[in-house]
């Protein structure tokens, strides 16, 4: 099992930007494909962003590609997410995750995000 500890939320304005950080203990991180997740308000949680163990592959869904990177430090045990151009549809719990196998089964504790109009 992993520790995860999500940072970096807070209230931004439209086209504004944030850097979510999650910093993992327990494991050995460099093992897992770490994800991040966001759920908003009566919305299913949705799978935003991936990242392969090396860093190499990398994954983001439709509604956030060209505005979000993820990025991660094995040496900092530190997986990050560069939000740019936030919208008010960005508003949503944000969920840092990790996987070694197929399912994702250690999750942090979240941050809020929330983007005002």
């Amino acid at each position: 099992q992993v520790q995860l500890v999500e940072s970096g939320g807070g209230l931004v304005q439209a086209g504004g930007s944030l850097r979510l950080s999650c910093a993992a203990s327990g494991r050995t991180f460099s093992n897992y494909t770490m994800g991040w997740f966001r759920q908003a308000p009566g919305k299913e949680r949705e799978r935003v962003a991936a990242i392969s163990r090396n860093g190499v592959i990398t994954y983001y869904a439709d509604s956030v590609k060209g505005r979000f990177t993820i990025s991660r430090d094995n040496a900092k045990n530190t997986v990050f997410l560069q939000m740019n151009s936030l919208k008010p549809e960005d508003t949503a719990v944000y969920y840092c995750a990790a996987r070694v196998y197929i399912s994702y089964a250690d999750w942090g504790q979240g941050t809020q995000v929330t983007v005002s109009s």
